[in-house]
C-alpha cells in the first residue's frame, strides 16, 4: 500500500527524540520512503539528528502545510501516546491532511478508516496497521516445530529496549553476507517498514499464536527467519512474548536489554533479575512446546545509546562476562557478532 517512492511526513508533535516517537525514529532509520519532514512544533527549525542518536538531516517543521510544501504525499503517525489511542486534538490535523490529498499510515489502536474513510478521493487510502486483514488464523498447533530452518525470536527484559531495532540490524547483516534470511514484523513499526507482517496485539489472545504460526510457516522457504519481538516475560502488563514463542517454535533467541537498566521502565518497584536468570526463564518457557523444540539464547543485544563509547564497551564486556554469551550493541558497533551466532 505504501509505495516506497512516495515522500512521507511523520507526525510526532511534542515527542521527537523521546521514547514515544520510536515509530518516527524507526521509520527514519530503516524505512524505504524519502522523509520530507517531521512535524513537531516544539522542535521546529531543528533536524532529526539534533534530537536522536542517528545521522539524519530530515528537517523538523511546525505545521502540516510546511510538510506538504516540502513534497509530502503521505502522513505517518509517528508517535504513540499513552495507551496507543488517537488524541482528539489530532483529528483536525488528520482531517486537514486528508482534505489536502494525503494518504495516512496509522499504527495506533483507533482505526481511522471508519472516521475519515468517506473523505478519501481517488488514489487516497488509510492504512490502519492494527486492523488484521484476511481470515482469522486458527489456533496454533506447533506446526512450525516441523520446519528445518532457523527461527530466531527477539526477546527483551522490558518494553522498548530495542528488539525491533536489533532484529533489523541482524537481518541487514545477514542480507549483506548473502544469507537467505527474512524479517517477520509483528508490530506497527516493523510492519510499516517492511510493508508486510502482522499486528500481533490486534489479535484475540486465542488466535495470537496462530497468527504467528501462519506467518512463520509461510516464510518456511527461508533458511533463517528473524521474528520481531514484543513485550517481555518480566512485564506484568505484557502477554505478547508467549504467543511469539508458541507460534514460531523458535529454536534460537537474542535477548535485548538496555545497559545499566535495573528496574522496568514504568515500575520502579520491579527489579530486573540478573541476566543469567532472565536467559534461563526464556529458555525454559520457549522450550516447553512438548519438547518439540529446544530454544537457546545465543547472544545479547545491549542498547547503549545513553552511554559514551568507553562506557558502552565496558558494559558490553561486563555483560559478556556475566552471561558467557556474545554481546554487542548492533546499532553502535554492528550486528556481525550476533549474526555469526545464527549462521
Amino acid at each position: 500500500m505504501l509505495d516506497p517512492s512516495r515522500p512521507i511526513a511523520i507526525y510526532a508533535e511534542a515527542t521527537m527524540g523521546l521514547i514515544n516517537a520510536k515509530m518516527a525514529e524507526g521509520i527514519i532509520r530503516y524505512g524505504q520512503n524519502p522523509v520530507a519532514a517531521v512535524i513537531d512544533s516544539k522542535a521546529a527549525g531543528r533536524k532529526v539528528g539534533d534530537l536522536c542518536k542517528m545521522q539524519s538531516d530530515v528537517p523538523i517543521v511546525a505545521t502540516l502545510g510546511e510538510a506538504i510544501a516540502r513534497g509530502a504525499a503521505v502522513l505517518v503517525l509517528g508517535t504513540a501516546p499513552s495507551g496507543g489511542r488517537i488524541p482528539p486534538e489530532w483529528m483536525a490535523v488528520l482531517q486537514a491532511a486528508v482534505d489536502a490529498g494525503l494518504s495516512l499510515v496509522n499504527g495506533l489502536h483507533d482505526p481511522l478508516n471508519p472516521v475519515l474513510g468517506h473523505h478519501l478521493k481517488s488514489g487516497q487510502w488509510i492504512w490502519d496497521i492494527r486492523t488484521p486483514v484476511g481470515e482469522l488464523p486458527p489456533v496454533a498447533t506447533a506446526m512450525a516445530a516441523k520446519l528445518d530452518n532457523t527461527r530466531v525470536l527477539m526477546i527483551g527484559t522490558d518494553m522498548a529496549v530495542g528488539k525491533m531495532t536489533a532484529g533489523l540490524e541482524i537481518y541487514q547483516s545477514l542480507q549483506d553476507r548473502g544469507t537467505d534470511a527474512a524479517f517477520l514484523a509483528t508490530g506497527q513499526i516493523g510492519v510499516s517498514i517492511m510493508g508486510t507482517g502482522i499486528p500481533l496485539d490486534a489479535f484475540r489472545v486465542d488466535h495470537a499464536s496462530g497468527a504467528v504460526e501462519r506467518m512463520v510457516v509461510e516464510a518456511a522457504s527461508h533458511d533463517i527467519v528473524i521474528v520481531e519481538g514484543q513485550g517481555s516475560l518480566l512485564h506484568p502488563g505484557s502477554t505478547a512474548t508467549l504467543p511469539l514463542m508458541r507460534g514460531s517454535c523458535c529454536n534460537a533467541m537474542i535477548l535485548c536489554h538496555r545497559a545499566r537498566m535495573q528496574f522496568l521502565d514504568t515500575f520502579d518497584n520491579l527489579r530486573i533479575p540478573p541476566l543469567p536468570e532472565v536467559v534461563a526463564l526464556n529458555e525454559m518457557t520457549a522450550s516447553a512446546n512438548g519438547a518439540l523444540t529446544e530454544a537457546r539464547v545465543i547472544g545479547i543485544a545491549l542498547n547503549t545509546r545513553d552511554l559514551d563509547d568507553a562506557a558502552a564497551r565496558s558494559e558490553i564486556s561486563r555483560t559478556a562476562e556475566e552471561t558467557g554469551l556474545p554481546v554487542t550493541d548492533p546499532v553502535r558497533f554492528g550486528a556481525d557478532v550476533l549474526a555469526d551466532q545464527i549462521t
